[in-house]
């Protein structure tokens, strides 16, 4: 079992459990796991004060390891996925993504994915067991503070740069004061859209604060004030993306995901005319993408769930509905940048504004409730909380999930029905016992 990475790599409160010196020693344990096979680690962060510190802990371990760094500097975590699947390297993250500022994280890629779960352990096991290893003075390895983000960007431009210029949408564009906001106007701006970036002096401390994807609040007022045809929200690493229409109305990752698929199957993109989301997403995407004959697969909560299903049965799309979104023939995780692009490529290619296709999506009503506790794992073991959701589970045209949070320290309880009354008393039902077990 797993005790420093989570559902995401790892990510804590900086300076409680998130350190230094376990920075340092995670670029350690990469230098001597993977030096054999790569010979240069590739560092991103977003934009968070903690950051720069993680960084020059996490360079100095994988240095006195003895294997290369380059720092890419402030990129987005798909921009960096990207590098090390072209340059066929390894590569961390510095990011909590859509955590507040203070949280930071540590993700780590491998030739564009994420790592497995067992090299998550083997790398845990070099840490905790204090098995670190240092090279000689001759063997310590180069440092190079030299970005590569260029090769990203390019990357992106390449792939919309016929099929979505000349858009005329106003578009608003929050890039939640995150790593999106270093390259946006290398990305919007060549592609020649008309767009607008707010949200975009950070500060250390204001990542996510009040505003990117999880306050859409925010844009909603600038876009109904100022009148544009659409807003896009990222969060603070860019790889989620979530939509706002004209009216101020939040476009949720389901959403997008089906409005893309019906494109991606009229272009002969989505393999197998199948689309992967989670347990979380509403009913209304399963039934909106079976009226046109694409069928819908899910899985537990996780986007690296989400991509081992893709690669299973061979998907070209799948997500969840915070707007984490994978275009598996575009990228290798899920990328905000990307999946904003294809949309507008949607709504080009099919001639219709955001609001005419939301208009042919049902939704289903769906409530999501946040319990924070002490121990999340009490409680999901607890057999009154396995009790007491098959009970609902037996209420016909009625959805419960209870799970755990992978990275803070919350249970958290999705209901889904048409019966507003059985909602609200389901949430009331599971709110109380939570709180009773966590207090026993």
């Amino acid at each position: 079992m797993k005790v420093l990475f989570g559902t995401d790599g790892i990510r804590e409160v900086v300076n409680e459990k998130l350190t230094v010196d376990l920075a340092m020693k995670l670029g350690n344990a990469l230098a001597n796991f993977f030096g054999s096979e790569y010979k240069k680690l590739y560092i991103a962060r977003d934009t968070r004060n903690s950051g720069k510190a993680l960084e020059m802990a996490l360079v100095s371990g994988a240095l006195a390891g003895g294997m290369n760094v380059e720092s890419c500097g402030v990129l987005t975590t798909p921009g960096l996925a990207f590098i090390t699947k072209k340059e066929k390297s390894i590569g961390v993250v510095i990011s909590a993504s859509h955590n507040p500022p203070m949280y930071n994280g540590l993700k780590v890629f491998c030739e564009g994915f994420k790592i497995s779960d067992e090299t998550e352990e083997k790398l845990e096991e070099i840490i905790l067991k204090g098995l670190l290893k240092y090279s000689d003075y001759r063997g310590i390895g180069k440092y190079i503070d030299d970005s590569s983000k260029k090769e990203y960007v390019d990357y992106v431009v390449s792939l919309y740069k016929e099929n979505i210029q000349g858009n005329d949408l106003k578009i608003a564009v929050d890039v939640g004061n995150g790593a999106a906001g270093a390259i946006i106007d290398d990305i919007f701006g060549e592609l020649g859209l008309n767009y607008t970036v707010y949200q975009n002096a950070p500060d250390g401390f204001n990542i996510n604060e009040n505003c990117g994807s999880t306050s859409p609040q925010t844009l909603s007022k600038i876009v109904k004030e100022e009148k544009y045809d659409l807003g896009i929200l990222f969060d603070g690493d860019a790889d989620r993306c979530l939509f706002i229409d004209r009216y101020g109305n939040l476009v949720d990752g389901d959403v997008l995901m089906a409005i893309n698929a019906l494109k991606l199957k009229a272009q002969e993109r989505l393999k197998n005319k199948i689309v992967v989301a989670t347990i979380m997403s509403n009913l209304g995407l399963e039934e909106y993408l079976k009226k046109n004959e694409i069928h819908l697969l899910r899985t537990d909560v996780g986007d690296k769930y989400v991509l081992e299903k893709m690669l299973e049965d061979k998907a070209t799309i799948g997500g969840e509905q915070s707007g984490h979104i994978i275009f598996l023939d575009r990228s290798t995780t899920g990328d905000g940048i990307i999946t904003a692009l294809e949309t507008l490529e949607t709504l080009k290619y099919f001639s219709k504004s955001l609001d005419d296709l939301l208009q042919e999506i049902s939704k289903y009503p769906q409530h999501l409730e946040n319990v924070t506790v002490k121990d999340k794992v009490k409680i999901m073991k607890d057999i009154r909380i396995e009790n007491l959701t098959k009970k609902y589970q037996s209420v016909e045209g009625f959805r419960i999930v209870v799970r755990p949070s992978g990275t803070e320290p919350k249970i958290r309880i999705m209901t889904e029905g048409s019966n507003k009354e059985a909602i609200e008393t389901c949430i009331t039902e599971f709110s109380q016992l939570i709180q009773s077990i966590d207090n026993e």
